[in-house]
């Protein structure tokens, strides 16, 4: 750390520490002084928090800090979940991580059956999926993405990071029924790679 700005790197685990929510590079270089190096800050308070009970995590763009994962268990409570997800909505929000961008049509095709709208709208106000844009064609129809939320729940740090294929099997995650098969080796693209043969979206989505 010795070419860190040290009371930059103060301010910065005091911004992370007192936040409630994640914060992106681009919130916390909007309260860092000008010229601050924000990704080299980030990284030296990684490393300093590497071995602690508490570690800094990054999901997608979002920075925060989380239990260490070694320690969790410990402090694990049993809680009751308020509103388990139905098979329908984890295979949707699959679908949406692997695919995306991707429309509701698009996970119909892929699951095989029709998808009810409350599905779409359960995972929304869990903030793990949002609109990504429309697509050129007939109808204009919104795409679906997944949130740094989505990354941050499931400790995951980019989309790159997501199991594949032979994982999911393995997990036993995946199963012969039709509405699984669209994840066949070959068909599911690198998250990160660009949209998977999606259409342009518009910038006003």
């Amino acid at each position: 750390m010795s070419d860190i700005d040290a009371g930059h790197l103060r301010m910065l685990e005091a911004l992370l520490f007192a936040s409630a929510e994640p914060m992106t590079e681009r919130a916390i270089a909007e309260r860092l002084p000008d010229g601050a190096d924000i990704s080299a800050l980030l990284e030296a308070l990684r490393a300093h928090y590497a071995e602690r009970g508490v570690t800094l995590t990054r999901a997608g763009s979002s920075w925060a800090f989380r239990t260490a994962p070694d320690v969790a268990a410990a402090l694990t409570r049993q809680t009751q979940v308020a509103r388990k997800l139905s098979r329908a909505a984890v295979e949707t929000l699959a679908i949406v991580a692997y695919h995306q961008p991707v429309t509701r049509a698009e996970i119909e095709e892929i699951r095989g059956v029709g998808l009810s709208k409350g599905t779409l709208d359960l995972l929304f106000e869990q903030g793990w999926i949002r609109p990504k844009g429309r697509r050129r064609s007939p109808g204009r129809p919104v795409t679906w993405g997944t949130t740094d939320a989505f990354l941050d729940h499931f400790g995951i740090e980019s989309l790159g990071d997501l199991p594949g294929v032979d994982e999911l099997k393995a997990a036993g995650l995946l199963d012969a029924r039709p509405a699984i098969q669209a994840y066949r080796v070959g068909d599911v693209p690198t998250p990160e790679a660009g949209d998977g043969g999606a259409e342009p979206l518009d910038p006003d989505g």
